[in-house]
C-alpha cells in the first residue's frame, strides 16, 4: 500500500497486512506520518515538557462516589 506523510509529503510503501494499513483503509479520518516526522515531533514535545511550560489538557475526572 502506498501512503503519503501528512507533514513532509514523502510517499512510502507499507505492507498491506499491517495494522496501520487496515486503519487507513477502513477509517479515512486516520492519517499517516512517516517515522522521521514522528521522531522529530516526539523530541520537540519532550523538550517542551522538560521546560515546565507544557500543560497537557486532560479531561477532568468526576468522582461522585457512586
Amino acid at each position: 500500500m502506498r501512503v503519503k506523510c501528512v507533514i513532509c509529503d514523502k510517499i512510502e510503501n507499507i505492507h498491506d497486512e499491517l495494522l496501520i494499513a487496515k486503519k487507513l483503509r477502513n477509517r479515512p479520518i486516520h492519517t499517516y506520518m512517516c517515522q522521521t516526522c514522528h521522531d522529530r515531533i516526539e523530541t520537540k514535545t519532550k523538550e517542551r515538557i522538560a521546560t515546565g511550560n507544557f500543560k497537557l489538557n486532560e479531561p477532568k475526572k468526576n468522582d461522585d462516589g457512586w
